[in-house]
Formats: structure tokens, sequence, C-alpha cells
């Protein structure tokens, strides 16, 4: 597959310059027929009987087995959750974290990782990095950490800003669990998670899926409470409520997926190409340098993942509301004078171009 044939595959590129997979990635035709055709057999078939949990079970595993590939991961290993923020509660949950208890995070994080530590009752300290460039992010974080510290959580790239955190320093510098928030990551940037304790996916964002759709990788399923659990939890249950735990990672599978999100995903996964990475990179340079070029402020380093975020002398929301009339697809990132680009390996010369004359 070339770039030409790439593009094709995503219909809204025809019309708009899609720079938002930080929120929700473009459709491909692919994804959505693999969607259609399953709500389709529904329709006619109905949701029922042998063959259609048949089905269930296949598409859960296939979307398993696809989302531990792109990991690096045992397939065992990981659990279907409806969002990173189902996967962050269900961490945040199962370690029992008490208000004697630390946890360490940064003041880049999103919602959905913050929320669930603010709700955990343990003591959240903050290491400020935002203001940092890329480099120094690791002394930040470690400098936050105390003898009470029971976990390290914080994103494997930046929501806001697109700097790359080292993960792999801090887990050896580390003798506390890591949970790592990789929505900004998996389908942006080549990811290896063995070396986690906890790593959340993204199904909506760079994987191009459908919503409701995600992962999490968990190191030592066993040592981790099942707080949450879901129907999906359990191999047998009693009338009382107690259950044992399905093996592996699979115990915290969260709630129903439906079977089109499901093959929607599996679908997503099987589009993207080899190169997908290299092209992507090569895109986020790229707009970097134009934007300098045309003498806008770009805030995001260098050599960092696929987000590119920028400040332009008008008001974010607007200059935003602005683009997009004239068909470009962007993000302010909220609580900063900023603006977020992300590119993906769809992203071409021209979408580029269109970014730059509307934000300059």
């Amino acid at each position: 597959m070339n770039v030409g044939a790439a593009r094709a595959a995503f219909p809204v590129l025809a019309r708009l310059a899609y720079l938002n997979a930080g929120s929700f990635g473009p459709l491909a035709t692919t994804t959505a027929e693999a969607m259609r055709e399953r709500l389709r057999r529904d329709l006619d078939e109905g949701r029922t009987g042998p063959p259609y949990f048949d089905a269930r079970n296949l598409l859960r595993e296939g979307a398993r087995a696809r989302i531990a590939a792109l990991l690096g991961v045992p397939t065992e290993h990981v659990a279907l959750v409806t969002s990173t923020t189902r996967a962050c509660n269900i961490v945040v949950a199962g370690l029992g974290l008490e208000p004697a208890d630390e946890v360490v995070t940064t003041d880049s994080e999103h919602f959905g990782l913050i929320g669930p530590l603010h709700a955990s009752g343990a003591r959240v300290r903050v290491a400020g990095v935002r203001d940092l460039r890329a480099d120094q992010a690791l002394d930040a974080i470690l400098a936050e950490v105390t003898p009470r510290t029971r976990l390290v959580a914080l994103s494997h790239v930046s929501w806001m800003i697109g700097h790359v955190f080292p993960i792999s320093e801090l887990r050896e510098a580390l003798d506390v669990p890591m949970l790592v928030d990789g929505a900004q990551a998996v389908g942006a940037i080549p990811v290896q998670a063995g070396e986690l304790d906890f790593y959340t996916v993204s199904g909506q964002k760079w994987l191009c899926g459908p919503d409701t759709t995600g992962a999490l990788y968990v190191a030592e399923p066993e040592r981790l409470a099942v707080a949450a659990p879901s129907y999906f939890a359990q191999e047998k249950y009693e009338p009382g409520g107690s259950f044992t735990p399905k093996a592996g990672a699979a115990r915290f599978d969260s709630d129903w997926i439906p079977l089109p999100s499901l093959a929607g995903v599996v679908a997503a996964i099987e589009t993207a190409p080899g190169w997908r990475f290299d092209a992507a990179a090569a895109a986020a340079a790229r707009c970097r340098e134009l934007l300098l070029e045309a003498g806008v402020e770009v805030v995001t380093e260098p050599g960092q993942a696929t987000i590119v975020s920028f400040r332009t002398e008008g008001e974010p929301a607007e200059v935003v509301a602005a683009a997009y009339d004239q068909g470009i697809v962007v993000r302010r990132v909220p609580g900063m004078p900023w603006i977020r680009a992300s590119c993906g390996y769809w992203t071409n010369e021209e979408d580029l171009e269109r970014l730059v004359a509307a934000v300059r």
C-alpha cells in the first residue's frame, strides 16, 4: 500500500485536512464496512443463539490478540476495556490505595488518568513538567517519589504537547508499579509495553477504530485485585456473588463491547500499513518545520511523537473554529494558549500547507 492508497482508505480526507487523531482518528472504509456487515448479520440473524455467541468470542479474542501484538506482549496479559479511563480506574481501584499512600503523576495528564488517581483517596503528588524540556522530565518526576509512593502514573505521550515521557528510564529507576496511559502512543509510535506494569490503549484515536474500544496490559494479573468486576471477569460464580476470576488479564475485561465495534477495531488494526510510524513521524516533523517557517511559535520540541502543539496570536478556540470552517480539523489544548495538530500516516503536504495558511 502506498501513500495514495492509504489516504484513499479514509473518505473524509477528500474533504478535510484531518489533524485530530489525538481525539478521534478518521474511520477507514474497511472499518465501517466491517461494522456494517456485523450489524447486518445482527439484524438478519438476531443477537442470540450459538452462532452469535461464537462470533462474540472470536471477535473478542481476535481484538485481544491484535492489540497484544501491537504492544509486543502475550495475549493473555491483555484485557479488553471500553476506554483508557476505564482501564485507569481498573488499575487504581485494584491497588486498594489508602489516604496514607501517595501516587505520583505530572501536570500534563488527561482527566481520564488523574480523575481516578484523585478518587482513590491517596495523596496525589504532581511533577511539574509542562514547562520543562522533554529531557528534564525524568528528574522532575523522580523528585516527587517518596517512601510512601505506591504508584507512578503518567502518559507515554503527552496529550497536551506531544512530548514522549521517559517511561523506560522511569521503570528502571523505580521500585513501585507504573501505570502508563498509552492513549496518544499506540498506533502513533512503536510501543513495547512488556517492561511495564500497566499500559492502557485507546481504540478510537491513533488506531482509527470505533468508539468504546480499548485495552489494558497487566504484567502480573494475579497480583492486582478485581475491584470492579464485569460479567466477563468470572469463570464461574455463586449465588452470593463470590466468583472465580478468569485466567490472566481477561479477569479485568470491562463491560460488553458491541460486536460491530469489535469487528471495527480488528479491521482498523489490519488496515494500517507497516510503514505508518515512519510516515507519521515525518509528517509531524514537516508540520513543525512549516509552522516555524511561517513564524508560528511551536511549543513541541523536535523528535517527539506525532502531536505538534503551537501558539497563535488569536484566541485558540476561535482559531480552531475558523480553521474548521476552512476544512482543517485541529484541537485547542484546554487551559493552555495552544492549538494541537495530530499528524498521522495519512497526513500529506497539502494538509499541512492548509493548516499553516489558516493559522498564520
